[in-house]
């Protein structure tokens, strides 16, 4: 029998449905209603609007969608397979089983045509906006007249408990700010969640928020009814502002007792359910993971449409080339993710006698990659001035100019999502900044950003109690740890001038996960042998600052003081002293824990030799993780509480964080068997917090 165009369009969209709960019930586990719900809304996008192509999913120009309701991850898949992606039958019967591409929640780099990491909500909406952003940005730098071959739009779908998400409103809130006018959000509006009613915590008028926030707004009544998503999807694109629809669905639709309800949210229909679901759908309830032909037909054709497309971008690119022929090199080398030629040719370098702090290094860094590195793009949550990191001479990113520097405003965890989003687009090298103690605003999108391998850069200043008098609201004291457990998180605090300009090129070349510059408001002395010797021990994590006495003669020190960051020169200062007293001291300086574990064993051998038991770490935060490097004979000078406000100097006198409490220690690791953690001089000023 030959279906008509409505009757066929109910057969695809009841494909993605059956595809969806089978997927679920399959694997025992999971989110059936949310995909029963949106199907319409994702079957108009994907078969009427999405530029995409199937056979080349990383190509350049395509559209992008970002499934922000993560947890309707068997929509995405279904989709994927459907029109011609990687994903398998089987890929779909393996739903959230060991090793398959069809995970629990999608994961970027796992499964060909999903374009972020997405589950906590949120997430893919900021994502979206930073993909938006990059879209605009790209463009500007690239399309000339008669040759835009940067152009495409960003769509994402997203749920209620998005929408509840503070970082939807950082993101939404910004975006509508910068009018970013190809940026499309699909809103699954079904009035249920995980605990039930929405109504029993969200109440607002969400379109009218996004209304204020400056974004186009829509309310499509029946989410079934697709002439009313196409008519609702062609106004927000005509409108000029970043645009939301909200589609009236009904989560678990068309099954008789799960539909409008929180049971079809996270758990499988139940053999009966899915039965009877099916037969209202008028499908045969003993065929599971079924797909029509008359719907792989339909959906079959992406494949040689995104052919098409990627053909056509091609041709453009070739007369592109002709016209532009720098430009055209360089655009697609950008889009490699190849690093030019010298880009590091121009970063400082720092003699002794200099005293920089690490902040007023990193701010010189940028100025230098930013000739050399034009990918490099990014900015601060508000605190330019203080975080320096702003482009000299280049203008904002804003809703008349494409910029190069984002001021993203009092909205770190935002912030977090765009910079993810801005990265997982491509072209670009993106960097987020705000204090060290405000990274814990962000944590949701840092973990991200580490689990997707995503190629960015924090810049988080103002790096300890020596920030001074702000107190202890502003001084990061748990954060070096709780950063360091983040797995694929290279955390780095250089010590000096030297090791800063080095920490910029180690984040510059790690291309695989995220990398944290932790930096100092206060200046620090430049050290002799980290001219020749940072730029390859930043690289490498760790090495040796200083040689002991006893090492000339091919012997092994007694002692070995391990540091990071501002308190590298107390080390310094410790091993003259220790030296004067006839301990052979050696100095390691580990800016970054994670680098130096990928050295080979030889490497970390010969920095931190085995042999040498008696140990002393150095560094103005807990203790927590050190007795890794210190071992059961060594000690660990730490902050285990909160700081204080006062002038720096103040603060690290009180604490104990000074040369001589440094050298004594020292000596009683060597002398006296000291070993573990050594409590400060100074008990916690604060209630609860005494040590």
């Amino acid at each position: 029998m030959t279906l008509n165009s409505e009757q066929l369009d109910r057969l695809s969209v009841d494909t993605i449905r059956t595809l969806a709960i089978d997927g679920v019930q399959q694997a025992n586990s999971g989110h059936p209603g949310a995909p029963m719900g949106m199907a319409p809304m994702a079957y108009a996008l994907w078969t009427r609007f999405l530029r995409h192509a199937p056979t080349h999913p990383d190509w350049p120009n395509r559209d992008r969608f970002v499934l922000s309701a993560g947890h309707a991850s068997m929509l995405l898949y279904a989709l994927l397979h459907l029109t011609g992606y990687d994903v398998t039958l089987d890929d779909l019967r393996h739903f959230r089983q060991w090793g398959s591409r069809t995970p629990g929640h999608p994961e970027y780099g796992m499964t060909a045509g999903v374009e972020a990491t997405t589950g906590p909500l949120g997430q893919g909406v900021a994502n979206a906006v930073g993909m938006a952003i990059a879209e605009r940005r790209l463009a500007s730098e690239f399309n000339r007249p008669g040759h835009a071959v940067i152009d495409h739009w960003t769509y994402a779908i997203c749920s209620d408990g998005d929408l509840q998400e503070g970082i939807t409103s950082e993101a939404a809130s910004l975006a509508g700010h910068l009018r970013l006018s190809k940026l499309v959000l699909l809103y699954d509006d079904n009035h249920i969640q995980l605990d039930g009613p929405t109504s029993m915590a969200f109440s607002e008028d969400v379109l009218e928020r996004f209304d204020a926030y400056g974004w186009h707004t829509q309310q499509v009544e029946d989410g079934n009814e697709l002439a009313a998503i196409d008519g609702a999807i062609r106004a927000a694109r005509a409108d000029g502002r970043p645009s939301i629809i909200a589609v009236r669905t009904h989560i678990g639709f068309g099954s008789p007792h799960r539909q409008d309800t929180q049971k079809a949210h996270g758990a499988p229909l139940g053999p009966d359910e899915v039965r009877l679901t099916k037969e209202a759908y008028g499908w045969d309830p003993d065929r599971t993971f079924y797909v029509p032909d008359d719907a792989e037909g339909l959906f079959s054709r992406a494949i040689p449409y995104g052919e098409h497309l990627v053909n056509d971008w091609e041709d453009r690119m070739r007369r592109y080339a002709v016209a532009f022929p720098a430009q055209a090199t360089e655009l697609r080398r950008r889009l490699a993710g190849e690093l030019p030629e010298g880009w590091d040719a121009k970063l400082p370098a720092y003699a002794v006698g200099e005293d920089f702090a690490t902040r007023q290094v990193s701010h010189a860094a940028i100025q230098a990659l930013a000739a050399g590195l034009p990918e490099l793009f990014g900015g601060s949550a508000d605190l330019s001035e203080s975080n320096l990191t702003d482009f000299k001479g280049e203008l904002d990113f804003s809703a008349e100019e494409a910029g190069r520097n984002l001021r993203f405003g009092v909205r770190e965890h935002g912030m977090g999502g765009i910079v993810n989003g801005i990265a997982y687009h491509g072209g670009f090298l993106p960097y987020g900044a705000t204090f060290l103690t405000f990274s814990d605003y962000m944590r949701g999108s840092v973990r991200i950003a580490a689990l997707a391998g995503l190629h960015v850069v924090y810049v988080w200043t103002h790096d300890s109690v020596g920030l001074g008098e702000d107190g202890p609201t502003h001084q990061p004291v748990e954060h070096y740890a709780a950063l360091r457990a983040i797995p694929n998180l290279w955390f780095v605090r250089p010590g000096d001038a030297n090791e800063a300009a080095a920490a910029w090129a180690l984040a510059v070349e790690r291309t695989d996960g995220p990398t944290a510059l932790a930096l100092t408001r206060q200046k620090l002395p430049t050290f002799a042998a980290t001219a020749a010797l940072a730029r390859d021990g930043v690289r490498r994590g760790g090495y040796v600052l200083r040689a002991a006495s006893s090492e000339a003669a091919g012997g092994m020190p007694a002692l070995v003081l391990i540091a990071t960051g501002s308190e590298l020169q107390l080390a310094m200062g410790a091993a003259d002293a220790l030296e004067a007293d006839g301990i052979a001291t050696r100095v390691v300086s580990l800016p970054c824990w994670e680098a130096f574990d990928t050295q080979d064993p030889a490497y970390r051998e010969a920095v931190l030799p085995a042999a040498v038991r008696k140990r002393v770490s150095v560094e103005i935060g807990v203790s927590l993780g050190w007795e890794r490097w210190t071992g059961d004979e060594g000690a660990i000078v730490a902050l285990d509480h909160f700081g204080a406000s006062a002038p720096a100097a103040t603060i690290l006198e009180q604490f104990g964080f000074t040369i001589e409490r440094v050298a004594e220690v020292g000596r009683g690791v060597v002398r006296d068997g000291l070993r573990g953690r050594v409590p400060t001089l100074v008990p916690s000023p604060h209630p609860g917090e005494r040590a």
